[in-house]
């Protein structure tokens, strides 16, 4: 009888805000990090489960020692049991009576569980040799439904509602398999938008993105209305009238300078805006919705949960969810905020800014497509050309689309030598800089 045996953490940093990668009105000088694990087993196949919560910097010791929190939750568990019941793993994890007074189920305590519980998904799909994508597509609407803890949201959805969102969604599910792999999933680039860059920069990158096919840029806004006025002109120049422009306030406003903000952006057909004020404020975002009209209010990325996500979608207060791969409690729980998304007929665009991000959401923006909304109809994953090439499994973009990963797992294991040389604060790469600033 095979047992995880081992659970191994890293607090693994990069030092991005060297060269602003990353900065917005917000966070003006991040670190992308992840707090790291990978989970091992005594089954012999030699396959391990990697996962990690995303940060930027200061305090990604903190969010690792929550995920070294969890070590005697999964070490010891029998392996075939605890792959065969995804859904009661979670529950164990989640509804800890002692764990879950530091959130309950948010924060810290809740993004490790959420690492954790990615690592298994890792695990499992390279255990049964296909992508995670594959997996979840590829089970039954009673094992999904199985997946997703329905406590707080059957005002809103209940397992029956969601076996039939599922049902529904069946027929035509090999053709579209078929379409993913051939033409991929529809992508959005951030990269020229960083609030850092200059203006030539700015332009320089928004001319390359169009050349490389993407439909959709986003540029971050929110520290000074006359210098975004500026940015939106030189984007809007750059990439004409028919490529869409998102733009993302990262949380930076009041409610009524976010409505005064965008209706100032609005000359420049703004396709959404996201985070234009606290994520935890579900009826400012209804306010501002109704207010910016026709203009799509955008967000999710700092979303707590499914109880949350459940009133935004009851309130309206969001066009555009923008689920996050490692900010909720993993798989499951973004399983959850799929159907939730889908019974109120609202596109997931997920969010990808930041290590790893999009090696892991786009196995959920693909499962969507098979399993649950059937559509990609304006339905777009964002993409952000930083770090990728610390992963063993890194992103493909053709022509403005991902590429379907074709191999086991969920895309999350990241180089031996990434895991050596970028551990902070004693790796290689921050050695280094600690000399270079003596």
């Amino acid at each position: 009888m095979a047992r995880f045996t081992e659970l191994e953490t890293y607090d693994v940093r990069f030092p991005t805000s060297l060269d602003l990668d990353g900065s917005d009105a917000m966070n003006t000088d991040p670190d992308y990090s992840a707090a790291y694990l990978i989970l091992r087993t005594d089954a012999g196949d030699g396959l391990e489960g990697h996962g990690f919560a995303f940060t930027i910097g200061r305090g990604n010791d903190v969010q690792t020692a929550a995920i070294e929190a969890l070590r005697d939750h999964v070490v010891g568990l029998d392996l075939e049991a605890t792959l065969g019941d995804l859904g009661g793993f979670w529950k164990s994890l989640v509804h800890d009576s002692q764990l879950r007074w530091l959130g309950p189920e948010k924060g810290v305590m809740h993004m490790a569980i959420g690492a954790v519980v990615n690592a298994v998904w890792d695990l499992a799909a390279k255990r049964a040799g296909v992508p995670v994508w594959k997996l979840l597509a590829d089970m039954t609407p009673e094992q999904i439904v199985g997946l997703i803890d329905f406590r707080y949201l059957t005002d809103a959805l209940t397992p029956d509602e969601a076996l039939a969102i599922l049902r529904k969604a069946e027929p035509g599910r090999a053709e579209r398999e078929a379409l993913l792999l051939e033409r991929g999933y529809p992508a959005y680039t951030t990269t020229p938008g960083w609030l850092g860059y200059d203006d030539a920069k700015l332009v320089r990158l928004c001319h390359e993105a169009v050349a490389e096919g993407f439909t959709q840029i986003k540029l971050k806004v929110g520290a000074d209305l006359d210098d975004d006025i500026r940015r939106m002109r030189l984007a809007r120049e750059a990439v004409g009238p028919d490529i869409r422009i998102a733009i993302d306030a990262n949380q930076r406003w009041d409610v009524p300078d976010a409505i005064r903000w965008i209706e100032a952006l609005a000359p420049y057909d703004v396709w959404w805006v996201e985070e234009p004020t606290s994520p935890d404020d579900v009826l400012g975002h209804a306010t501002i919705a109704k207010a910016i009209a026709p203009t799509r209010v955008a967000t999710g990325e700092h979303v707590q949960n499914r109880v949350v996500f459940k009133q935004m979608l009851q309130a309206g207060a969001l066009a555009v969810l923008q689920l996050d791969s490692a900010r909720v409690a993993g798989v499951n729980e973004n399983v959850a905020i799929l159907l939730l998304a889908a019974k109120f007929g609202v596109p997931v665009c997920p969010h990808a800014g930041g290590v790893g991000l999009c090696e892991l959401v786009q196995h959920l923006s693909m499962f969507d497509y098979l399993a649950v909304s059937g559509s990609v109809e304006d339905r777009v994953i964002e993409y952000v050309d930083h770090l990728h090439e610390h992963f063993l499994d890194p992103v493909v973009i053709r022509a403005g689309h991902y590429v379907a990963p074709v191999k086991p797992g969920f895309g999350a294991e990241m180089d031996v030598e990434t895991l050596t040389d970028f551990r902070f604060p004693g790796g290689k790469i921050w050695n280094d800089l600690t000399k270079e600033n003596q």
